[in-house]
């Protein structure tokens, strides 16, 4: 064999600076690091035509929220295509690995809790959602969009968007005893409140894209809008429900305070 024809078989090498990578993933809170008894949160970072290998959560349900990009997760036999705003539904131990097919990093957020069962795959389709009106609660100035609700099957997780008209606030402040919730802000600027009670409320931050605020149970979690329209994912672990479905008082707004 010539020189010349042993080189035509050896591979390329590859530079990989120090901040370059293909695929991330990046945990912002988790039951070690917060308040929370079940949820952890965190980023999925694929780079310009990446992929990353298989990822599984033995004994853990996750939810995907496709924030950037266009991304494909590859779920069983399945291929999902992601787009602004989907979900998906990643059940108990299944193995699911990313493909970004498009000249731009793709975004996602994962939120995860403990499973004992395994439920179906659930994809859910942002454009289809926010035209279902039975997937849809009209509130003063701000709309939720049920994305993942009691309707699908899991054991702890619900999940959604909500949207803030600008000057906006959530009334009635509410609570939970049964249900721990993430807040993660998507679009526009913001504040939250979180507090126990009134005379110990410590907890008052403005929040901008992709900060997010952990909710422990029985605390109050007020949001309000400044100039622009605010988006918000809320994940829940715990029992499920919507608190608006659960009690009618939140939805007209005639009480000042409300607890689940």
């Amino acid at each position: 064999m010539s020189g010349d024809e042993s080189n035509a078989s050896v591979q390329e090498a590859h530079l990989l600076r120090g901040d370059a990578s293909v695929f991330r993933y990046e945990e912002k809170s988790s039951p070690t690091s917060s308040n929370l008894d079940l949820l952890t949160y965190g980023h999925y970072r694929l780079a310009p035509s990446g992929s990353s290998d298989a990822i599984a959560h033995p004994d853990q349900e996750a939810l995907l929220f496709c924030l950037d990009g266009n991304p494909e997760v590859e779920l069983g036999e399945d291929r999902y295509a992601l787009g602004h705003y989907d979900t998906l539904y990643v059940p108990r131990g299944a193995a699911y690995r990313f493909r970004n097919p498009v000249d731009a990093e793709a975004l996602l957020v994962v939120c995860r809790a403990p499973a004992a069962t395994t439920h179906p795959v659930v994809h859910s389709s942002w454009e289809k959602i926010r035209a279902d009106e039975t997937r849809i609660r009209h509130l003063d100035k701000k709309d939720v969009f049920l994305m993942f609700d009691v309707t699908e099957s899991a054991d702890h997780l619900i999940a959604g968007y909500t949207i803030f008209e600008p000057h906006a606030r959530s009334w009635p402040p509410h609570n939970h005893t049964d249900q721990e919730e993430v807040y993660i802000f998507t679009r526009g600027r913001g504040a939250m409140e979180v507090y126990a009670s009134e005379e110990e409320k410590t907890f008052v931050h403005s929040v901008d894209e992709l900060d997010a605020v952990t909710i422990p149970l029985l605390n109050y979690h007020p949001v309000f809008s400044h100039d622009e329209e605010l988006h918000f994912i809320w994940c829940i672990a715990g029992e499920r429900y919507w608190v608006g479905d659960k009690n009618s008082d939140f939805m007209d707004g005639s009480v000042d305070r409300l607890t689940t």
